[in-house]
């Protein structure tokens, strides 16, 4: 009896889900770099810089840094290669209101009709986008169609969150990302502000006035999210703050006890409208 042969999808997401590099090559999962422009100088984002480099460019650089999507054709380039090879291709990439990096790809696939393309706007960043291309490289590893793959990441997009601290709203505001949280440049210089990113663009939770008291508060915002005996998954985020994405992850484990923690450093796309010294935990309860 013959055996049918295996349906195979390709999952294709962008550089700001910076997702560890052990767990994309175990997936078999290919990322699109994002564009880092300062000053004159531009680089494909994880490909011709890293993020120690990147950020200490930014530390003593007087250019104000900026981004830009990756291209239509980068995006119809990488399709028909995986074309060749797969039954079809699920694309989950950073939210389209802070990036055109959606409208990049979905022109892609619509030039290229003859191939099966499911593009997907994750309306987050980070591994709040990274967890989602996970489970759906779980899916197509599983023998998924594209439908299913490309529900996979979906299911999950609904149970993320993503809270963040921030050293400064500078970088945000300069970068034009700052959307509702505006009403905090106002603040104090010394105000730490606690944010979200919900439904695909930048809220403001609170506002406090030290460092100290603002991870004190993201601990609460996580213990009022997490149910008791849930199974969380947590990915702890920074923008060149080692040390503290450290410390915070040792309190997490020790508070919440999650199934998966990860420790990622920021993709230079996000932290570039981040700034330094952002931490974040991304999350999801199974």
């Amino acid at each position: 009896m013959e055996t049918k042969a295996r349906r195979r999808i390709a999952v294709v997401t962008d550089s700001t889900a910076y997702i560890p590099p052990d767990l994309i090559e175990q997936h078999n999962i290919h990322v699109v770099p994002v564009i880092l422009i300062m000053g004159n100088k531009q680089w494909r984002d994880g490909v011709d810089i890293d993020p120690p480099a990147f950020y200490e460019l930014l530390r003593t650089s007087r250019d104000f840094p900026k981004t830009s999507q990756p291209n239509v054709s980068t995006f119809e380039e990488l399709f028909t290669e995986l074309s060749k090879t797969s039954d079809g291709i699920v694309v989950i990439v950073v939210t389209s209101k802070l990036s055109g990096t959606y409208d990049s790809a979905t022109a892609a696939a619509a030039n290229l009709p003859h191939i099966p393309i499911e593009v997907i706007d994750s309306q987050y960043v980070s591994m709040a986008l990274g967890f989602p291309v996970i489970a759906a490289a779980k899916a197509a590893e599983a023998g998924g169609d594209l439908k299913t793959v490309a529900e996979a990441a979906r299911a999950l997009i609904r149970k993320c969150k993503l809270y963040f601290v921030l050293e400064t709203l500078e970088y945000l505001h300069r970068g034009g990302r700052i959307g509702s949280a505006a009403w905090l440049l106002g603040s104090a210089l010394d105000m730490k502000p606690i944010l979200q990113l919900k439904d695909g663009v930048i809220k403001p939770v609170t506002k406090v006035r030290t460092r100290r008291k603002a991870l004190e508060m993201l601990y609460q915002l996580l213990q009022e999210q997490l149910p008791a005996g849930g199974k969380v998954h947590m990915a702890v985020i920074n923008v060149a703050a080692p040390q503290e994405a450290a410390q915070l992850k040792q309190q997490l484990e020790a508070r919440f006890h999650p199934v998966e923690l990860l420790e990622v450093e920021c993709s230079p796309a996000i932290g570039a409208h981040a700034g330094p010294g952002t931490v974040g935990v991304a999350f999801y309860v199974e």
